[in-house]
């Protein structure tokens, strides 16, 4: 950098605005230099990232895009969490060919990024994966409570210190979100390994772009990989828009939050809530449930995966929208109702007792059972199998069949999408085998009790362009030797 960019000290570094003085280089990348450099006023050290505009920004918009960076990281500085590099100040200085150049001044992190961490000891273990995670999610929510998107989280702007605690930096590129005199150049700012499947398709960046980042840096972190990183980056985002990564070592919550993350359409993607509502609930040590894939689908590994990076396993390609969604779904009501543990399709036997298979029904025009529009909760008269009929009531004092307990509506209500049979029995039989594991069901009794799965059958799920119910799914208690119940199995929800 020549002694023109920030004010010379005679024999001495050179000075940015007054009081920064240049020690050396820290590091650099596409959108600029970081320096080390001192306070001299409050007698510090600080970083100070040098911001660089990418070729091809035209003159005519470069202003804009100038005020843009520094307006955004003045945003940023105001914002507040541990996991935020934080931003001390922003200031403009004259270069060498007249126009502006902006610092960023920062808090000074000593410690590795992810990348390095990754790169040098290979994936994290499960616990210390959804640490991270609870952590990065914090500062997102912090930054796009404040209208911030940060557009670039990927694993070198993510840096972990000894104690565990993580930084996420270089908002300094961020877009806020209240200014509609600046507009987009027309450039894709940020990593495309890392960058949305909307963003790339031309949308503007959100906080649900961040989010998906998010997911992606977690499969980095987990896997020892990036999931969608090609040898060129026409590869790469051919690979964003139409592949699904394997996960081989996240089980159970985390792999759902992960997974729930990544899902290609945006209004499909869990929420900051629904992925710290699973965070909640990981494990630390060897993960036991299964891994949750994109596609909905459930598998149980036999052991934890030693702690070895691992090769690349094939993608799956083309994965069909509706699946993704109803996965989504399922993952937003498992987190709102306390987690989301995946069991095995059968429930649980007792010692020395043989599983009992699911029993699987469907119900409307064209199912196994007319109709089946009984309350949660609600006991039922009558066995279920073809055109039966139920009488119902509240009260489960008296002797009963069955009781409903829990409901799933895997589809966005807005939403209108293709009939998937099998997709559909699985999500069921998967999402009723959680809850069955849970304290929803009594725990005085269980293992007496088996549960059936109810979904609509295809002709009433096409029918019901409204969503007024008829595209839900029903877990239905009943006893494993089909004799009649007598009392509340239920816990009431909460």
């Amino acid at each position: 950098m020549s002694q023109e960019q920030g004010s010379p000290v005679a024999n001495g570094p050179r000075v940015v605005a007054g009081r920064y003085a240049i020690l050396h280089e820290l590091g650099r990348g596409g959108m600029g230099v970081v320096w080390l450099a001192e306070d001299r006023m409050i007698g510090r050290h600080v970083a100070i990232k040098e911001l660089h505009l990418p070729d091809g920004v035209p003159a005519s918009e470069r202003a804009v895009f100038e005020e843009r960076v520094l307006r955004e990281a003045r945003t940023a500085g105001r914002l507040n969490d541990p996991a935020v590099v934080t931003v001390y100040d922003v200031v403009q200085e004259p270069g060498p060919a007249g126009g502006p150049v902006t610092y960023i001044v920062m808090e000074l992190i000593q410690a590795p990024t992810l990348s390095d961490v990754v790169r040098e000891r290979g994936p994290l273990p499960q616990d210390q994966v959804a640490k991270l995670a609870e952590q990065l999610l914090s500062a997102l929510e912090a930054a796009h409570q404040a209208g911030i998107v940060h557009r670039d989280v990927k694993p070198s702007n993510i840096m972990l210190a000894a104690n565990g605690r993580a930084k996420l930096t270089d908002f300094g590129i961020a877009q806020s979100l209240d200014d509609p005199r600046l507009t987009t150049s027309g450039i894709l700012i940020g990593s495309p390994t890392y960058m949305a499947p909307e963003r790339i398709r031309g949308e503007e960046a959100s906080a649900g772009s961040d989010l998906w980042a998010l997911g992606a840096v977690l499969f980095f972190a987990i896997e020892g990989y990036s999931p969608f990183e090609r040898t060129t980056t026409a590869a790469t985002m051919h690979a964003i828009l139409n592949e699904v990564p394997y996960l081989t070592r996240a089980q159970g919550a985390l792999a759902s939050a992960i997974t729930g993350l990544m899902i290609n359409s945006p209004q499909a993607r869990l929420t900051a809530g629904q992925v710290r509502g699973l965070l909640s609930h990981v494990q630390a040590g060897p993960p036991t449930g299964p891994t949750m894939l994109n596609g909905g689908t459930a598998y149980f590994p036999h052991q934890h995966p030693t702690q070895v990076v691992p090769q690349r396993p094939p993608v799956r390609k083309g994965v069909n929208k509706a699946v993704a969604l109803t996965l989504a779904a399922v993952l937003a009501v498992a987190a709102g109702l306390g987690g989301f543990f995946l069991h095995k399709g059968i429930t649980t036997p007792a010692a020395g007792s043989e599983p009992v298979p699911i029993q699987t029904f469907t119900y409307g025009a064209g199912g196994d059972l007319r109709e089946f529009g009984i309350p949660d909760g609600y006991c039922g008269q009558g066995r279920l199998q073809r055109d039966a009929s139920f009488d119902s009531y509240a009260d489960c004092r008296k002797p009963f069949d069955f009781q409903v307990y829990g409901y799933l509506n895997p589809m966005n209500s807005s939403a209108e999408w293709a009939y998937l049979s099998k997709e559909l029995k699985a999500l069921g039989q998967t999402y009723c085998s959680w809850l069955f594991s849970t304290d929803r069901v009594k725990p005085d009794g269980k293992d007496s009790l088996t549960f059936a799965v109810v979904l609509p059958a295809k002709e009433t799920w096409e029918a019901d362009s409204s969503n007024d119910g008829k595209q839900t799914v029903v877990c239905v208690l009943m006893a494993k030797d089909g004799s009649q119940l007598t009392g509340d199995q239920v816990e009431p929800a909460s």
